[in-house]
């Protein structure tokens, strides 16, 4: 097997890709659509790139990214946090998904491209990208801000929603209309869904001990094989390869171990990310993008109104201000990999040909508008609400102190006053993972690129 020709254009393809990545960082973007606009240039369909590159050729390794995607979110889920402010979180959360998701709906069967189509829709515009909100509150020095634990909530509550979504989409597009067979492949869908959390939630000792191992090539064989196996277990039972790989994230994520795979799997989520959404830009065909412009046009409006909305009414319920609505919402309009993945199964499961370049088109300009909006929230909220900055009599906090403050109040926040140890526990580890972002350490931080 000769691959020397593929090898270089792939190579050359990632080179690109990095000094894009750098260019796209000096105005803010994340590396989402820095990644697909690469694939888009060196796509077939456009002829833009003088060695044109099949995304067949690394469809292997972008499935890889996508387990490692959903791997990691299932191992970075904070169960303590959850459960320690179920309530508020849940109403939330919920709302904000619940106003999303229905109007999406809407929007989806407006669209007319059929019945399972506007589902797929519905999930692409419903939620947020958890990677890019994270990514943004971090390089806007925003987690000291009040509002800040509530968007984290949110987000927390979307990766439960977005797993129960995927089992049921993945009943919904395997094609099957018999009553009695969708409510079984529902009910193995949903049985296993509680069968991995209940692990997660009081198994994570007994799964602790099949890590018992100081060789690290050892242990990444075995949690990337973990991970490779139940996406391909969670396919077989219908519920999709994504969410089979972040519900043993989840189950990981709960052991005494997380720390370490973490840090083992990070860079690789990073390089196998890449690979996926470089392969999504390969399947888009920008002559398709006219047949999309208006409805990608009806859903950015759509989006932004509805975060608006939502934003204030998730404030309201957390008894916060019109400004922190603001802030809320502007960070959590920002669409990502989740789009990508239900764009992705619309491949396999023969859907509309328009899903891939709406959902394109969409992300495009969801994560390239979102940031700028986040970056500017304040100055929007100031001639929205006519208020003025006020100029600080004191001296700045240093970044890490603000991070630090603000994480111990992400872990406190909500939490009653019979619960000191809880309280002191979830803060210290958050301190914990705040320090690990400092640069003045030269080990491998924490960077939720995705």
């Amino acid at each position: 097997m000769h691959l020397g020709e593929e090898l270089a254009i792939l190579g050359a393809l990632l080179l690109i890709a990095y000094v894009f990545g750098r260019l796209g960082k000096l105005i803010g973007l994340p590396a989402i659509p820095v990644y697909m606009l690469v694939g888009l240039l060196a796509s077939p369909h456009t002829g833009w790139f003088p060695l044109n590159f099949d995304s067949g050729q690394i469809e292997l390794i972008a499935i890889f990214g996508l387990i490692l995607l959903l791997f990691n979110l299932g191992l970075e889920f904070d169960q303590d946090e959850f459960f320690g402010n179920a309530g508020k979180l849940i109403v939330s959360g919920g709302s904000y998904i619940l106003v999303n998701m229905a109007v999406g709906l809407a929007f989806g069967f407006w669209v007319g491209w059929g019945t399972r189509e506007a589902l797929i829709i519905a999930g692409i515009t419903a939620t947020s990208s958890s990677a890019i909100v994270t990514k943004l509150l971090i390089e806007l020095n925003r987690l000291p801000n009040r509002e800040t634990p509530m968007i984290l909530g949110v987000t927390v509550v979307e990766d439960i929603f977005i797993a129960i979504y995927l089992a049921i989409v993945g009943v919904v597009l395997s094609g099957e209309t018999a009553i009695w067979p969708v409510i079984g492949k529902l009910g193995v869908s949903f049985l296993f869904l509680v069968v991995m959390f209940t692990i997660a939630r009081w198994g994570g000792k007994w799964v602790s001990k099949l890590f018992r191992t100081k060789d690290d090539e050892l242990f990444t064989i075995l949690f990337f094989g973990l991970a490779v196996a139940f996406g391909g277990i969670g396919e077989l039972l219908g519920v999709t390869d994504a969410i089979g790989a972040f519900l043993i994230g989840l189950v990981l994520g709960a052991t005494k171990y997380r720390a370490k795979i973490e840090n083992l799997s990070l860079p690789m989520r990073d390089v196998f990310g890449a690979f996926f959404f470089l392969n999504f830009g390969l399947t888009l065909n920008i002559s398709q993008f006219p047949t999309v412009v208006i409805p990608v046009a009806g859903a950015v409006v759509m989006t932004l109104v509805l975060n608006v909305i939502a934003g204030q009414f998730v404030a309201w319920v957390n008894k916060l201000g019109p400004q922190a609505g603001i802030n809320a919402a502007v960070i959590l309009q920002n669409r990502g990999e989740f789009a990508l993945i239900l764009a992705t199964l619309s491949i396999s499961a023969g859907l509309d040909s328009r899903i891939v370049p709406f959902a394109g088109l969409y992300v495009l300009v969801m994560s390239i508008m979102g940031p700028i909006l986040a970056a500017n929230s304040v100055k929007i909220g100031g001639v929205v609400l006519r208020t003025k900055k006020k100029k600080s009599a004191t001296k700045p906090i240093p970044i890490m102190a603000e991070e630090n403050i603000a994480l111990v109040e992400a872990a406190t926040v909500g939490l009653d006053a019979g619960e000191p140890e809880h309280a002191v526990t979830a803060a210290d580890r958050l301190i914990e993972q705040a320090m690990q972002q400092s640069d003045a350490q030269a080990e491998r931080t924490r960077d939720p690129e995705y």
